[in-house]
């Protein structure tokens, strides 16, 4: 139920980011501006700056910073309804949400366009897709300032992939890291374009909205990279006044969005290895706590959890990987500061341990859980914000998609 995309929005710690926003954009050489030919992402040193600053001790949240300005700023953000949406998903991405909503401009959306780039399940897409939507919802994401709805019910995340395919070099896309990683694992005749083509529909989902800012993790700040040389090359071959002669506004045709980059450190990683991080990938589901697990099922796997042998528990030596991450998920579920819960563990045996880290998981989850069931059990309730989310998003999305299609020289009805 959940691969992240754009927030692969993937962070975590109790203590949020201080969102400081910046107009600083990615700087060209003059050689660029004279030529069709492009600097790729991997070999330019990437340009963009990480806008946050952390207080791990810090026992309140940071509240994040909109500019003063009467225009809020916007951010995209999404989840595949793949798998299940785990500890990781949520602290990652979705509980950062709640804070951005209030300060900023949010479309949150599920990605289900992207669950499709690796074998999937036909039969259960779309109840995944509702499930993630109900789950936003009960984290806390507010419809009142945030448009929630699904990918696809946007019809224009795929006409621009396709026009912004026409200006993608296929090189950019050889290089993608993941795209190396998972077709070497899936074997090339099982990798479907798709899944080398997908970061330019990454590129359209975040481009159709003008966004200003992404919340990505450190596994997706090259897809972002990429993102950004693409509105630059859009920009430059069809913007300023080769567009003003078609009749367009001219100037730019694209925002070129900024990233939000998670906390150092603020990872939450598998149950059974404390240096891989939390996946919903992962072949045993012993690895991580999906937000759904019931109390028994949380409890089983936080008595079977990978600990180590020595005494005592501790945040931050390398030599004890799921020391660090266990007591950082305590922090995370107690609400609790660093320094408190190093000095209330730090003689504490494992057993004691982890029945406390058990009932912080309980207590914690346990809202949301109810909150879940009772969306789910209202189906017009969550069509209605769905559909209403869509309509917002399409009204946005199609401005910037009518922009495209006039800039690069079709002709319109």
């Amino acid at each position: 139920m959940g691969r992240p995309v754009l927030s692969h929005f993937l962070t975590l710690s109790h203590s949020y980011p201080r969102f400081t926003p910046s107009l600083v954009r990615g700087h060209f050489p003059v050689k660029y501006m004279k030529t069709t030919g492009f600097v790729s992402p991997s070999r330019r040193p990437i340009r963009f700056r990480c806008f946050c600053s952390v207080s791990v001790s810090d026992s309140e949240p940071l509240v994040p910073q909109s500019p003063p300005t009467t225009v809020k700023k916007r951010i995209v953000s999404g989840v595949q309804p793949t798998g299940s949406i785990h500890l990781g998903n949520y602290l990652g991405a979705i509980k950062n949400w709640i804070l951005l909503q209030n300060s900023y401009d949010t479309l949150f959306f599920i990605v289900d366009l992207h669950a499709i780039t690796l074998p999937y399940d036909a039969q259960q897409l779309s109840k995944a897709t509702r499930d993630t939507a109900a789950i936003y919802l009960a984290c806390g994401v507010d419809t009142s300032k945030a448009s929630v709805f699904v990918q696809s019910h946007v019809r224009a995340h795929v006409e621009l992939m396709w026009l912004l395919s026409s200006a993608t070099p296929i090189g950019w896309l050889n290089r993608m890291i993941q795209f190396k990683e998972k077709s070497r694992k899936a074997g090339d005749e099982n990798v479907a374009v798709a899944l080398l083509t997908y970061p330019v529909l990454m590129a359209s989902d975040i481009l159709l909205y003008q966004s200003d800012f992404v919340p990505v993790g450190e596994d997706q700040k090259q897809h972002l990279e990429l993102t950004r040389e693409l509105a630059e090359r859009v920009n430059f071959l069809y913007g300023g006044r080769k567009w003003k002669k078609l009749g367009g506004r001219g100037g730019t045709i694209f925002k070129v969005p900024e990233p939000l980059i998670p906390p150092a450190g603020a990872r939450v990683m598998s149950l059974t290895d404390g240096l891989s991080k939390m996946s919903k990938s992962a072949p045993s589901d012993q690895s991580r706590i999906n937000l759904l697990d019931s109390k028994d099922v949380i409890a089983n796997k936080i008595k079977r959890c990978k600990t180590d042998s020595f005494i005592g528990l501790e945040f931050d030596n390398p030599e004890r990987p799921e020391s660090n991450n266990l007591l950082s998920i305590y922090q995370l579920m107690s609400g609790k500061t660093k320094e408190e819960v190093a000095q209330e563990c730090e003689n504490m045996n494992w057993g004691t341990f982890k029945i406390l880290l058990t009932d912080a998981l309980i207590d914690h989850l346990q809202p949301i859980q109810v909150r879940y069931e009772e969306i789910m059990s209202d189906s017009a309730y969550l069509d209605r914000v769905l559909a209403e989310g869509a309509t917002k998003a399409a009204d946005i999305a199609d401005a910037t998609l009518n922009n495209v299609y006039q800039a690069m020289g079709f002709l319109r009805r």
